[in-house]
């Protein structure tokens, strides 16, 4: 595929809304024209890419109403979303082109001013995460071992109490280590270290080999939460 061949469907779709449409006019892979209203503009790619980003972000200096035209987006990817994500942003409209089994042209997204929406409720996950972690335990970027959640650091601090003083009632453990979400953090046993202690009143958890061998493999982080006394 080659960019001319998305110019004549783009060309007939403009035109049957009453647009004056040519190509390549000074620089820019098809202008339209419409009465008084600002030229529309719009830049051809056989994919979508930042080069192509970047071309409709400078012919934002010559109209408002810049598109970007690439044939239809695999259903295999989340490409897709992605895209009409950051042409949200940047108030860039979107195109797809079909040329079979017969030509069609879809506006996925017209141009327009972006108005970010605050999520309050993700707002507050992230200032509730950032608050509950002792210290910076993971840097930024960083590929290795999982990332050291709050949870994660209240999940250690109860299998460190049950290494230390064995199987424990989980309200016990909750008020000797702090941790207030002791119960539900070993009834859940996201990360397989817990299990309820055999021949025991209900409500008592052990630690279990996954669970010694967490504590080895985060030695220092538990030393840290440890030294920091939370």
């Amino acid at each position: 595929m080659r960019e001319q061949t998305l110019y004549p469907p783009v060309k007939a779709f403009l035109e049957a809304q009453g647009y004056d449409v040519k190509g390549e006019v000074n620089g820019c892979d098809l202008v339209a024209i419409r009465g008084e209203e600002l030229p529309v503009v719009v830049e051809l790619k056989t994919s979508f890419s930042l080069a192509l980003v970047f071309q409709g972000i400078a012919r934002q200096g010559l109209s408002d109403n810049v598109y970007l035209a690439v044939p239809p987006f695999s259903r295999r990817t989340t490409r897709k979303k992605d895209a009409l994500a950051l042409c949200r942003r940047l108030g860039l409209g979107l195109l797809t082109v079909r040329l079979e089994p017969a030509p069609f042209v879809e506006a996925l997204l017209d141009p327009a001013p972006y108005r970010p929406r605050r999520r309050k409720h993700a707002i507050g996950r992230l200032l509730r995460e950032f608050q509950r972690r002792v210290g910076d335990p993971t840097q930024g970027g960083s590929t290795g071992r999982p990332i050291m959640t709050a949870y994660r650091q209240d999940a250690l601090r109860c299998a460190a109490h049950l290494r230390r003083n064995g199987p424990t009632k989980a309200a016990v453990a909750a008020e000797e280590t702090g941790v207030a979400r002791a119960r539900l953090i070993m009834y859940a046993d996201h990360y397989g270290w817990f299990e309820r202690a055999a021949a025991t009143p209900p409500g008592v958890y052990g630690l279990t080999p996954k669970g010694h061998a967490a504590l080895e493999q985060y030695a220092d982080v538990v030393a840290a939460l440890e030294r920091s006394g939370q």
